[in-house]
């Protein structure tokens, strides 16, 4: 670490502890919306799966691609997906017999935004 880096680092702490926090408490509904968001995420599988869409070219992947890195059937893996659309994760288009899921985007920052304290 320089001392350019250690100069930031001080900067960055003394304004985190300093700067007024101004933010109003998450009420009982937006809670509750935020829970049903993060429990979407909240399993390895599923996590994985947003991982490899997300680093998938045009962040869009065919399911037919997502069964072998994932090693689960594809209706378990189709159950996954359909979890992570209803949440608002990823979105969903039919080509032929096949489905395509991109990541939305956008969606992971705004389900992190409400925990990020700055």
């Amino acid at each position: 670490m320089t001392v350019t880096d250690l100069t930031l680092v001080n900067r960055d702490e003394a304004a985190a502890c300093c700067a007024p926090l101004i933010r109003e408490t998450i009420t009982a509904a937006d809670a509750e919306a935020l829970a049903r968001r993060l429990r979407a995420l909240a399993d390895p599988v599923r996590l994985r799966l947003v991982s490899i869409v997300a680093a998938s070219e045009g962040q869009e992947a065919c399911v037919c691609d997502l069964i072998e890195p994932i090693g689960l059937s594809q209706p378990t893996v189709s159950h996954h997906l359909k979890i992570l659309t209803e949440a608002g994760f990823l979105s969903r288009s039919k080509r032929g017999t096949w489905a395509y899921y991109r990541l939305v985007p956008g969606a992971l920052d705004a389900a992190a935004a409400p925990l990020v304290s700055v």
